[in-house]
Formats: structure tokens, C-alpha cells, sequence
């Protein structure tokens, strides 16, 4: 298990984050903590686990998020994951989805600390890794500043050492998932004055945090900070992670060095029959500012969805980009530069 001091996270995406993902965004940073898109209790009991829980070996240190509310089976699935051999388990009090409501699990348990408290507690009986939970500041009606440090308390009585705070209100109804990660005002001191209030408490801020500057500055408030979507639209942004929040200064792979380094993982997974799309859907914002973006982001969204499409796709939309620009390694380039 990686024992480093996380700083740096990437967000449990539905849809986004999935094991492709995690794999391609493990080239660009060696360090981040990254996340599995949330996974349901019910799906880790009765489903094919394999697809499920499944990771290559390099993505670590990588957790799983959980969604449920019942504590047994909160303990049981965490028990699976961690069997996995995920380094930590997360559980999901954020998502605003109708289907997680429907489930009584998500974001309105923010309306049951109690509750919260006891899956944790059993979850954390059932494993030796970090039980973490990722909450929403508050829901619909709630004072935020009297949810938050509620469940942030309950939590911390039932042995969670580390918080995540996506630093939005969710609406239960009303808004949609979408408006849900846009609509609601997002409130970084509240986060800011809970971590002043509970020391002890490893506190991660999350919502809105669009570069490597900002998350600099997040962090002379807080523990740690998640990235969401600015990671996935522009993940190059993380090769400017090692080096700045961990000291690593071992040299980035440049975006066609990620690539070129992609592709036999692209072949195994095409000779196990993953399609084509599953995997470059996720490498579209690669080279988001640099000549050619653009042509690579059609080539690879034209291209790899038809049937029989192999990796050659990617290597015709590499040739597309520019290789006579600014090395990655160079301030000019447009990820970095904004890392540093």
C-alpha cells in the first residue's frame, strides 16, 4: 500500500473515471490519489466484480468510492474492495442523482450524520485501509454552516480521519446532477473554518478548482485538495502535480511520450475485446492548447467509435499535433506553464 501524504486528488467521476481513465492519468502523474467512479453496494455484492472493482496494478494508490446506506452491507462491499487491494475506501454522501436518492444514499444523507456515522464505523471494522467519506456542505433547506461541521463531527467520533467537502449545497430537487455541479454557490471559507475547527481532521476541498495555482492556494487552508473535471478536460494539467505538491522531480512524460506509452495497453484491452471509443473517449483533452488539438480531438471522435477501429487511430491523430512546438517540458507549454 502507498504510504505517501496525499495532496493532490482526482474526483470520482461517474461515467469518467473509470479504470481507462485512471490508467491514462497515471502516465501524466505518478502521485495524485486517484478515484473509481462510485460504485453501489448492491453492484459489489451481487454483480460481476471483476468489471466492477478490476485495476491495474500501476494506478495505485487508488480508492474506491462506495454508495449505500445500509451498514452491513457498506462493511461487506469494503471488505470486497479492499480484498481488491484498493489503498483506501471512500464513502459517497455527495451525489445528487435521482437514482441514489431512490436509494436513500448520496447526497441526502447529509440529512443523517447518525447514520453516516454508523457505516462508517462498520466499514471501518471490516478494514485495514483509510475509511474516508465525501460530503456536500449541505442540502436543500440545511444551514450549511450548522450540516457541514454536523456531519463532519459524526464522522470523526465514528474513526474517519479524513474528509472531503465538495464546498456546494446539493439540491435534492429541483436542479439536475448537472446544474448540481454549477448551480449552487460554492463556499471555500465555511470549508476553510471547519478544518480551523477540527485540526485533528484531515480535510480535502473540492468544486471549482481549476488549476495547480488554485489548488496552491487552497492549501494554505486545508490538507489536501480534489480536482474534478479540470483534470479530465485538460489532464495534462496534472503533470505539473509531482513535482510542485510532492517533490518528485522526476521528468514528465511529454503528451506524445503518454501516448506512445498508452498504446499496448490500448492493444491488450482491444485483444480482450474493450472497444476503441471506451479507452480514447478519455485522451481528447490531451493536447488542449497546443497546434492541432483540435484536428486530434476530431480524427479520435470520428474514427475510433467505428466498428473494427484499432490503435492506429490514435498514431493518425498524433500525427496531427504539432511535435515542432515548445517541449512539455518547457515553460511555454500551455499545461505546465499554468502548473508551475
Amino acid at each position: 500500500m502507498n504510504t505517501q501524504t496525499n495532496k493532490i486528488a482526482i474526483a470520482p467521476m461517474m461515467d469518467w473515471t473509470d479504470r481507462h481513465d485512471r490508467f491514462f492519468l497515471r502516465l501524466i502523474t505518478r502521485r495524485a490519489l486517484l478515484y473509481t467512479e462510485m460504485v453501489t453496494t448492491g453492484a459489489v455484492l451481487h454483480g460481476d466484480r471483476a468489471r466492477l472493482l478490476g485495476f491495474d496494478a500501476s494506478e495505485h494508490p487508488v480508492a474506491v468510492q462506495l454508495g449505500g446506506s445500509d451498514p452491513a452491507d457498506l462493511a461487506e462491499a469494503a471488505r470486497i474492495a479492499a480484498d481488491f487491494g484498493y489503498d483506501e475506501v471512500n464513502l459517497n454522501v455527495g451525489c445528487p442523482s435521482d437514482r441514489v436518492q431512490s436509494g436513500r444514499f448520496g447526497a441526502c444523507l447529509m440529512l443523517e450524520p447518525g447514520l453516516v456515522a454508523r457505516c462508517v464505523e462498520a466499514m471501518r471494522g471490516a478494514v485495514a485501509v483509510p475509511v474516508t467519506v465525501k460530503c456536500r456542505i449541505g442540502v436543500d433547506h440545511q444551514a450549511p454552516e450548522e450540516a457541514l461541521p454536523a456531519m463532519a463531527r459524526a464522522v470523526r467520533e465514528a474513526g474517519c480521519e479524513t474528509l472531503i467537502v465538495h464546498a456546494r449545497k446539493a439540491w435534492l430537487e429541483g436542479l439536475s446532477p448537472k446544474e448540481n455541479r454549477d448551480v449552487p454557490p460554492l463556499d471555500y471559507p465555511l470549508v476553510y473554518r471547519l478544518k480551523e475547527a477540527m485540526p485533528d481532521t484531515e480535510i480535502f476541498i473540492n468544486g471549482g478548482i481549476a488549476s495547480l495555482d488554485e489548488a496552491q492556494a487552497h492549501l494554505a487552508h486545508v490538507d489536501g485538495v480534489m480536482l474534478g473535471r479540470a483534470a479530465y478536460q485538460n489532464p495534462y494539467l496534472l503533470a505539473g502535480v509531482d513535482a510542485r505538491f510532492y517533490g518528485d522531480d522526476s521528468p514528465s512524460l511529454s503528451r506524445h511520450e503518454v501516448l506512445e506509452t498508452f498504446l499496448p495497453y490500448v492493444q491488450r484491452e482491444l485483444a480482450h475485446g474493450t472497444h476503441l471509443h471506451a479507452m480514447t473517449r478519455h485522451i481528447l483533452g490531451l493536447f488542449q492548447g497546443c497546434p492541432g488539438a483540435r484536428a486530434f480531438r476530431r480524427h479520435i471522435s470520428e474514427n475510433a467509435p467505428r466498428p473494427g477501429a484499432n490503435e492506429n487511430v490514435i498514431r493518425e491523430a498524433m500525427d496531427m499535433v504539432s511535435r515542432s512546438g515548445p517541449a512539455p517540458e518547457s515553460r511555454k507549454d500551455p499545461a505546465l506553464a499554468a502548473a508551475r
